[in-house]
C-alpha cells in the first residue's frame, strides 16, 4: 500500500511552473504528483483538504540532459521566484525596477513578462500562488487555497489594483497601503504578519534551498552548525563515516566571536534571511569554520585540513548539513550537478534517504539534475527512480530549452531505460561527432611560399 501521511501538518511542492525564464522562451512545468507509472512504495499519500482524500506526491524528480541543454536553469528559476518572494519588499527600492532573468537570445523575450507558479499543499491544505514580473513592476499576482476542496481567493492583484479574499480584510487592506508597484503583495503581506498570507511565505523561507557550487561554503557553515548541536552531531558525524571516506570523527575548535558571526551570516544568507552581496570568499571558507575531519591512519588518527581533503569530501561535507534539515523538516531541496565530485553509490544512498519512507516520514522532497544514469536503472530491480521521476531537457537550435517527462513516452515497466536512453531513444543527449573532434585536434599546416 502507499505510505499514508495523514497530519494535517503536511507541505509539499506539488508543481512548479515557468515561461521566459532564463533559457526557457516558452510555458514549461514540472511535476510532482505520482502517475499511473509510480512506484508504490515510494508514493506519498497526503491530505490536502479538510475531510478530503489524498493525493499522491513523489518524493523525488531527476533531470536529465545535455551539457547546458537547461537542466540547472530548471533549478536556478525555482531559487529565483524564492529569492523574489523573501526580497522584493524587504531590500527592493520604489524605483529600483524588478531583478529577473528572461530569456535572453531573443529581443522579444527581453521585452517580454516573467511568469512564475507554484501548486503546493501547506499545512494540509492546497495553495496556489504565482506571479507575472517585467523589469519594472510585477504585472499580475494571484494566491488561492482549498480549504474544502473549492478554490477560496487569498487575493488577485492587476497591477496596483488589489482584489482581496474574503478573510482578514481590514489586514489586507494594511497590507495595500505598504504596497509598491515592484515589490509583491506576498512578500508586503509577511512583513504585515498577515495570518492568512504568513504560512505561504514561510513556505518559501524553509524550502528550495539551492545547493550548488556557488552555494557550498554557505552549506558548510550549516553542516559545522550542527556539529555544534549535540542532538544532531550524531547524525553529521555517521553520515561522513556513511561515505567511507575514511573520516572517523570531526574536531571542533573554539571560535573567536567574529568567525561565529560569518559563520552565523552565512546561514542566514542561505536561508534566505539576509540579502547576498558578497562572494563566499568574503564572509568565510572551510579552514574559518574550524572544525577539521579526523581519518583513521596507520598507527594514529590524523586531524586534516581543507587543504589535505578530497574535492569530494568537501562537497560531502556542505550536502550533509541541508539534506539532513530537509529531512528532519520536511522540506524541498534542489541539488544542482548532484553526482559531481561523488560516486555514484554515494550519490544513490543519498537519492534513497528521500525516496524511503523510514527515513523520510516528513515528506522532504529532492530535485534534482545528474548524468548518472544508474539510478533509472535498465531493469525494475536495478531501479531507484520511477518512470515518473525522470524528465529530460533539450535545447532547441534557437537556445530555447524544452522539458519534457519520461513519463510522457510511456516507457514499459520492464524496459531498459538507462540503455535505451544512452542510445538516444528519449533524445536529450549530445550529438557528437568523432570527426569534429579530430578536426578541431589536427596539427596546423601552413603552406610553403612559392
Amino acid at each position: 500500500m502507499d505510505k499514508v501521511d495523514e497530519s494535517l501538518n503536511a507541505s509539499v511542492l506539488l508543481s512548479f511552473q515557468a515561461e521566459n525564464v532564463r533559457s526557457f522562451r516558452g510555458d514549461w512545468e514540472l511535476s510532482l504528483l505520482a502517475t499511473s507509472l509510480a512506484e508504490k512504495p515510494v508514493v506519498r499519500r497526503v491530505v490536502w483538504r479538510s475531510g478530503g482524500r489524498t493525493i499522491g506526491v513523489l518524493p523525488v524528480a531527476c533531470i536529465y540532459g545535455a551539457n547546458a541543454s537547461g537542466k540547472s536553469n530548471i533549478l536556478r528559476a525555482m531559487a529565483d521566484m524564492r529569492e523574489l518572494v523573501l526580497q522584493s519588499f524587504r531590500l527592493g527600492s520604489p524605483g529600483g525596477g524588478v531583478p529577473r532573468r528572461p530569456f535572453l537570445l531573443d529581443p522579444e523575450a527581453r521585452r517580454t513578462p516573467s511568469r512564475f507558479e507554484v501548486d503546493l499543499v501547506v499545512d494540509g491544505v492546497r495553495h496556489g500562488y504565482g506571479f507575472v514580473v517585467d523589469d519594472q513592476r510585477v504585472v499580475s499576482e494571484w494566491a488561492t487555497r482549498y480549504p474544502h476542496g473549492r478554490a477560496a481567493l487569498l487575493f488577485n492583484r492587476t497591477g496596483d489594483e488589489v482584489e482581496l479574499g474574503a478573510g482578514n480584510r481590514a489586514r489586507g487592506q494594511a497590507v495595500k497601503a505598504l504596497l509598491r508597484p515592484n515589490a509583491l503583495f506576498l512578500s508586503t503581506a509577511a512583513s504585515a504578519a498577515h495570518p492568512d498570507l504568513l504560512p505561504l511565505y514561510t513556505w518559501f523561507e524553509r524550502n528550495l534551498l539551492l545547493a550548488d557550487a556557488r552555494t557550498r561554503t554557505f552549506r558548510q557553515a550549516v553542516t559545522r552548525q550542527l556539529l555544534d548541536d549535540e542532538a544532531r552531531r550524531s547524525q553529521v558525524l555517521a553520515l561522513l563515516q556513511a561515505a567511507d571516506l575514511g573520516i572517523i570523527g570531526a574536531n571542533r575548535h573554539e571560535m573567536d566571536p567574529v568567525m561565529q558571526e560569518r559563520m552565523q551570516r552565512a546561514v542566514r544568507i542561505l536561508s534566505g534571511r539576509e540579502d547576498d552581496d558578497s562572494s563566499p570568499a568574503d564572509i568565510l571558507d572551510f579552514e574559518t569554520l574550524d572544525s577539521n575531519l579526523v581519518h583513521r591512519g596507520a598507527v594514529d588518527d590524523i586531524e586534516m585540513t581543507a587543504d589535505d581533503e578530497s574535492l569530494g569530501t568537501l562537497v560531502w561535507f556542505g550536502l550533509i548539513g541541508p539534506v539532513l534539515q530537509a529531512l528532519a523538516q520536511g522540506t524541498v531541496l534542489l541539488a544542482d550537478e548532484l553526482d559531481a565530485s561523488l560516486h555514484p553509490a554515494l550519490v544513490s544512498q543519498l537519492v534513497q534517504l528521500f525516496q524511503d519512507p523510514e527515513t523520510n516520514p516528513r515528506h522532504a522532497q529532492l530535485i534534482f539534475n545528474s548524468h548518472d544514469v544508474t539510478l533509472m536503472g535498465d531493469s525494475v530491480t536495478e531501479r531507484l527512480i520511477g518512470r515518473d521521476q525522470v524528465w529530460f531537457t533539450e535545447k532547441y537550435s534557437d537556445g530555447n530549452t524544452h522539458l519534457f517527462a519520461l513519463a510522457d513516452l510511456d516507457p514499459r515497466k520492464e524496459e531498459a531505460i538507462a540503455r535505451r536512453y544512452l542510445a538516444g531513444r528519449y533524445g536529450a543527449i549530445p550529438i557528437l561527432s568523432s570527426e569534429d573532434f579530430a578536426a578541431a585536434t589536427a596539427p596546423a599546416t601552413s603552406g610553403r611560399p612559392t
